[in-house]
């Protein structure tokens, strides 16, 4: 009797995370990775830091990565458009021209303000003449219509394209797509700009 007496006072001070506690494990998977157009070969050079008119194929821009022991910086880690863009600015080249748009003068159909993109399609923010005027309006420009004109001010911009003649990621030029139709469509041939 004592003895029952003792287990259920100790069964009733004992924490409740003991009763409750759980097991540990753990697996091990290997997964072989595919090799990618990155990876370099056996014995080649992981990376190197050249100039950036030396650039011309995608692997200069694998980085060489930090030494041991040591954080890695930008320059050290970066790869793709980010080390292009890095090696670019160390040469005071800005190659993404981040620059905003020419906002001292209105866009006319005669005079546009000049939009310049290595994609077919580009999204334009108007915000007025003279600047903020009006709520950002935004005008979508292309390689099909490169000209634009903002419904509230009448400012108009351009395309420019200044991409590869033959994108590889050209995704409009697919067998079968058509534009869907916008108001554009049904306006009379006569009232173009162009």
């Amino acid at each position: 009797m004592f003895v029952q007496r003792t287990v259920s006072v100790l069964a009733r001070r004992a924490p409740l995370r003991s009763l409750a506690r759980r097991t540990f494990s753990s697996s091990i998977v290997r997964v072989e990775a595919k090799k990618s157009k990155w990876d370099p070969e056996p014995g080649e050079p992981v990376g190197k830091l050249i100039p950036f008119d030396e650039v011309k194929a995608e692997s200069d821009l694998l980085p060489p990565g930090a030494t041991s022991g040591t954080m890695p910086t930008d320059i050290e880690q970066a790869t793709g458009l980010e080390r292009l863009e890095l090696l670019g600015k160390m040469e005071g080249i800005d190659i993404f021209d981040m620059r905003p748009l020419d906002a001292s003068r209105l866009g006319t159909l005669e005079d546009p303000i000049i939009v310049k993109s290595a994609g077919d399609e580009q999204y334009v923010g108007c915000t007025g003449f003279p600047v903020d005027s009006h709520t950002v309006v935004w005008l979508t420009v292309s390689r099909k219509r490169p000209l634009e004109r903002c419904s509230e001010c009448g400012n108009c911009v351009k395309m420019t394209y200044i991409g590869p003649e033959d994108d590889p990621h050209d995704h409009h030029h697919h067998a079968g797509y058509e534009e869907p139709k916008t108001f554009v469509d049904y306006v009379k041939p006569e009232y173009w700009y162009r």
